[in-house]
């Protein structure tokens, strides 16, 4: 069994970036990585927008950072990447691009909303149809050894196991254990590795978990505050996208240590195309996708299940590891749908009556709770009621709220269906149930609009992996090549955040352009005695 190990900031054999000649830089994927990417390339690059190229196969760009639909047909939101201050390469980025709203940058804007709007859930669990504000954690002693002793291990000792494989049963019924996985979105199944870089990334934020605070969000969805304000500031300096292609190939130079891309594969509405790569040019890839092979259902129809096949993201990283070890292994990732599947759904009322109820139930207005998590619900289902409009140009009397479930595949509580086999509809007649509020279910759900989302790969980043299944940022004897993503390498970060996909296009950038910088260092809470106090508190649920 291969251990996990740290590796080194990857180093490129390519010679040092002449940002002033004709070199171009080539960005498959049009996600927040493939975006921030390119904003590095100009930033700190110095090269010229419009020698920049990002190919989607979509026809939208944000990745998984997306929002779309409207008033009338409802509106979607796959999901949401939680924000916290530590998110130090993205915080850098976003410093540098305006505003939507003007006069100040995306970053200010985010700190400054969340001066105004602060987390403090007043219900994060729901039992018996009551809310528990501040919620003990409920752990043993044995329970707090084990997350000690994590924190602690080398993650070559940890290897490929699972969380289940570090804890007893009892564990996973402990608050604790619903507070974190609901916030992350953790299995018991999941990387035991990944789970301790998590709690080691977060242990500033171990204190606040049963208020959720130190949680940031954005003014609106993070398609409309962070994807558009970066698309803007893109397509003014003169970036390419290319929409609706995808990238069906890639092919190389290899001789022994020095693999070069040279062309890129290309389709177009059933029509074959190539993109010759010159020889001081960049390619820069990201690796497969959480939300490939995504499917929507609708208040009367439950979503499909669909696989790898529905999308390029996947076949395109299996094609050119094929026979190349240090480009990783993506089978470890894409081939266990059971196991990387979860649902969410987004509910459009035109009606004011539900958020009311909800204000009464939790205490708290929209924006400020955060998760809603309803402990004894089969399907472990929760909701989030964000500051309204969620959309821009959302009309006033509109309201979006969002909701996902980590146990899909029991039977609900009042449907007595599995959460896949349910429609819209039927997902939004089980929260009223847990929310006790079926005297008004006829009026709540005359006027939903609830569209369910199914993604086969969406936690499949959290998967048990080995050393190596995740390839490094700038594979060794690469000479043109980059990953970024979700399931490239770094020490320290954790997956299934924003900060990881855009900390990986900084390393990306810097280390192909030859460029004397580094992105920040991860910011290390643990090593701070005040926040393991703090930490230690709370795990053994002592009121300070």
């Amino acid at each position: 069994m291969s251990a996990i190990t740290q590796s080194p900031v990857p180093q490129t054999s390519a010679k040092p970036f002449d940002s002033n000649g004709t070199a171009r830089a080539y960005l498959i994927g049009g996600g927040i990585a493939s975006m921030a990417a390119a904003a590095f390339l100009i930033r700190d690059g110095d090269l010229e927008g419009h020698r920049i190229t990002i190919i989607e196969e979509s026809g939208l760009l944000g990745g998984s950072l997306d929002g779309a639909g409207s008033a009338e047909r409802g509106y979607v939101l796959r999901g949401g990447r939680m924000l916290e201050s530590k998110y130090l390469c993205t915080y850098a980025l976003f410093d540098s691009i305006p505003a939507l709203s003007g006069g100040k940058t995306v970053t200010q804007e985010i700190f400054d909303w969340n001066a105004t709007m602060q987390t403090s859930s007043k219900s994060r669990l729901v039992r018996d149809g009551a809310r528990e504000t501040a919620p003990g954690l409920g752990l043993s002693e044995h329970h707090i050894l084990t997350i000690e002793r994590l924190a602690l291990e080398p993650e070559q000792f940890l290897a490929s196991t699972s969380i289940a494989e570090q804890f007893d049963p009892t564990f996973f019924e402990t608050n604790f254990w619903f507070l974190w996985c609901t916030t992350f979105a953790f299995q018991p199944w999941h990387s035991a590795v990944e789970f301790k870089r998590y709690l080691v990334r977060f242990a500033h934020m171990v204190s606040g978990i049963s208020r959720l605070e130190g949680i940031m969000r954005t003014p609106f969805n993070q398609f409309d505050s962070m994807v558009r304000p970066l698309h803007k500031w893109l397509d003014e300096r003169g970036v390419v996208f290319l929409l609706n292609t995808a990238v069906t190939d890639l092919q190389f130079a290899d001789h022994v240590g020095d693999h070069a891309v040279v062309r890129i594969d290309t389709a177009l509405g059933g029509v074959s195309g190539q993109i010759a790569v010159g020889h001081d040019d960049l390619v820069i890839v990201t690796l497969g996708s959480m939300t490939e092979g995504s499917s929507l259902g609708d208040s009367e129809t439950a979503p499909i299940l669909n696989s790898k096949a529905d999308g390029g993201a996947w076949t395109l990283w299996e094609k050119i590891a094929n026979e190349r070890p240090l480009f990783g292994r993506p089978s470890v990732f894409c081939d266990h749908i059971a196991q990387s599947k979860w649902l969410s759904f987004t509910v459009t009322l035109h009606d004011v009556a539900f958020l009311k109820l909800v204000m009464e139930f939790t205490g708290n207005v929209p924006g400020e709770g955060g998760l809603i998590t309803f402990a004894q619900s089969p399907w472990l289902a929760s909701i989030v009621i964000p500051f309204q409009p969620h959309f821009i140009g959302q009309p006033e009397n509109v309201t979006v709220f969002w909701g996902y479930g980590l146990k899909m595949d029991t039977l609900g509580t009042f449907v007595a269906k599995t959460m896949p086999q349910c429609s819209g509809r039927e997902i939004m007649t089980e929260i009223i149930g847990h929310l006790h509020l079926q005297a008004q279910a006829a009026r709540i759900l005359k006027d939903a609009i609830v569209i369910p989302c199914m993604m086969p790969f969406i936690t499949s980043q959290f998967l048990c992996r080995s050393l190596g299944d995740r390839p490094a940022v700038i594979p060794q004897g690469t000479r043109n090549l980059g990953f970024v993503g979700q399931f490239c390498e770094m020490p320290d970060d954790v997956v299934f955040t924003v900060e990881y996909s855009i900390r990986a296009a900084q390393l990306a950038v810097y280390s192909l352009l030859g460029l004397n910088r580094v992105p920040p260092a991860v910011y290390k809470g643990a090593f701070d005695p005040r926040v393991l106090y703090r930490a230690f508190m709370a795990l053994h649920d002592i009121k300070s």
